[in-house]
């Protein structure tokens, strides 16, 4: 891989196994004529990310964003294909995974860095930042299962925006917490990527916010990489996905209306 791409998809296909319930699902693990059908949830996708690029993935639901992150991530793998990733890893997806509910705070930290890979002395020096940034006061010392769900959410997001990332995945993460720290995630998000070798994948359906962030869209349908290019030709590719859809449900209700 070139020094320059630090994400790289060749001809990536993921497919799933759809069993008709979870009965037939475990006998397929031993037995090979167990029915299914198969999906891909992505299909046949190639693309480079390189160094410093700051790229919005687009898509409805069910488009293969998701498989795709994951696939980034190491969460699953490729049926066929090749994916390489250059560099750590800081996803903010769903923030509040890999606690411990019994942890503190404090020590749920250090928990997240070394499934993160990150050396304890490490973690040590980015303690008071991240504490500092969460802005959780005394409840840093409880147990996290004394925290509500947004507090969760902003010691996850903390932690993960934290970490020096070289590479930040963003997964729709800016709802976290009130309109005040919703700010100071942006605020943070642009910092990190105003460093040039910081490299960001925003997934999100906020085209606005996307275009504030990033200078290029992948355009996702259906499991493949529909387009691929500049941010406004990509928000324009998108939005044409969605007035189809929306214009479909308009026909669909005048229908159903002048059946009735």
């Amino acid at each position: 891989m070139d020094n320059d791409v630090v994400i790289k998809f060749d001809k990536v296909t993921k497919t799933y196994k759809l069993y008709k319930d979870d009965k037939k699902r475990f006998l397929g693990l031993f037995f090979k004529n167990i029915k299914y059908k198969e999906k891909k949830a992505v299909n046949n996708v190639s693309f480079d990310i390189h160094k410093g690029e700051c790229v919005a993935l687009f898509g409805k639901n069910g488009a293969g964003k998701s498989t795709i992150l994951k696939l980034i991530t190491g969460v699953t793998y490729p049926t066929e294909g090749k994916i390489e990733v250059n560099g750590r890893v800081s996803a903010l997806l769903e923030l509040t995974s890999g606690f411990d509910q019994e942890f503190t705070g404090r020590e749920n930290i250090f928990l997240k860095g070394q499934i993160l890979g990150i050396k304890d002395e490490e973690i040590k020096e980015l303690e008071r930042p991240i504490i500092e940034f969460a802005e959780l006061g005394e409840y840093i010392d409880q147990p996290v299962r004394t925290y509500s769900s947004g507090m969760k959410a902003r010691l996850g997001f903390s932690i993960n925006a934290n970490i020096k990332p070289e590479i930040l995945i963003i997964d729709e993460a800016l709802s976290v917490g009130d309109e005040a720290f919703r700010r100071k995630c942006v605020s943070k998000i642009n910092e990190i990527t105003s460093k040039k070798d910081v490299t960001l994948l925003f997934v999100t359906h906020a085209t606005n916010t996307a275009r504030d962030f990033c200078q290029r869209g992948i355009v996702m349908k259906k499991g493949k990489a529909i387009f691929d290019g500049d941010i406004n030709s990509a928000i324009e590719n998108y939005n044409t996905i969605i007035d189809k859809k929306a214009s479909k449900k308009l026909n669909l209700s005048i229908d159903m209306n002048n059946i009735s």
